[in-house]
């Protein structure tokens, strides 16, 4: 019989790129979205239409637990919150009920499905290189002590720990993906690679002028999205579950993101194209984020397909292409 699979935030980038992986190994997938309108439910329905979708809602524990018994998932990959680190400050709280509680919520339902079998269900935690916050390693591994720096990274927090709680706690297979910045042409605009790519593109059009950003020094571990789900599902068919840096190893700055993006587009200087505004400052900045993907790499066998400069294309090519279509260049 074909595993199953059931999947939290599906409509965002990972959930699509994960969708897709585990079609093309046979799986049945289940995709869970909070609300019958969702807007970004045509989005799933084009780029992944072998998704089974059903509505719930992971600050609902009864809708939940209704999804897991329909799904009957072999897998359940919890990436559904609100995962916008900026947002996080204006909505501390909503922020800590779905990206924290929610994952509560999330392993408590599959505890109470699985009932007396914790084999039943294996469980995976999207955790993120915002737990780390205040870096007190370079680079950060598995071990390193998390000092987060946001409401969103408070969350990420609690969420990893009760994770390992539940592992420790029940016996459940439950692995937690420390995953570092992961990007894609699926990348919400709000994020900076996306901002980023979207408004080259559109400069290069001539269809805007400049684009506005905060701290341009701030440095992260940037890697692909559609290689990082992978990383996902290899955690999963561990016999034993555990936790896992995915990164790159690699640092870049944001300043080095704006070099490769303009470059591709054939501009060398682009800093009258670019102006620095304080409003999108972090109140606490997290200077340097940067990966040991070592244990990855070792236990699951996950190895990194695109590189910094060759994602960044990637992202402007697409970015061109919809640009173009949408002023009917």
């Amino acid at each position: 019989m074909a595993k199953r699979a059931l999947i939290t935030g599906v409509t965002g980038q990972d959930g699509l790129y994960l969708s897709e992986l585990l079609l093309s190994k046979g799986y049945e997938v289940y995709g869970l979205v909070r609300g019958q309108n969702n807007p970004k439910l045509p989005l799933l329905a084009r780029e992944v239409p072998g998704v089974k979708v059903l509505t719930g809602d992971l600050m609902d524990l009864s809708s939940l637990i209704r999804a897991l018994n329909i799904a009957q998932p072999d897998e359940f990959y919890n990436l559904g919150a609100i995962s916008f680190v900026a947002y996080s400050w204006e909505n501390a709280d909503l922020t800590a009920e779905v990206t924290g509680k929610g994952v509560l919520n999330a392993l408590e339902a599959v505890r109470l499905y699985s009932g007396d079998d914790m084999s039943k269900v294996r469980f995976y935690q999207a955790s993120s290189s915002e737990m780390f916050g205040k870096v007190q390693a370079v680079p950060q591994r598995e071990d390193t002590l998390l000092w987060p720096r946001s409401p969103y990274g408070v969350a990420k927090v609690f969420g990893h720990y009760m994770t390992i709680n539940y592992r420790e706690s029940y016996g459940m297979h439950a692995s937690s993906g420390i995953l570092f910045n992961h990007e894609s042409p699926r990348r919400g605009p709000e994020f900076v690679t996306r901002k980023v790519s979207q408004a080259v593109a559109r400069i290069s059009l001539g269809l805007q002028d400049e684009i506005v950003l905060g701290n341009l020094d701030a440095r992260r571990d940037w890697g692909f999205a559609g290689d990082y789900v992978e990383a996902m599902w290899r955690m999963l068919q561990q016999d034993t579950a555990d936790d896992y840096v995915v990164a790159t190893g690699e640092t870049h700055a944001i300043s080095e993101l704006l070099d490769v993006a303009f470059a591709h587009v054939g501009i060398s200087d682009w800093s009258s194209k670019v102006r620095q505004d304080p409003a999108f400052m972090r109140p606490a900045e997290v200077d340097l984020l940067i990966g040991d993907p070592t244990k990855a790499k070792e236990e699951l066998g996950w190895e990194l397909k695109v590189g910094f400069e060759e994602l960044v294309k990637m992202m402007v090519d697409a970015d061109l292409a919809e640009q173009k279509a949408l002023a009917g260049k």
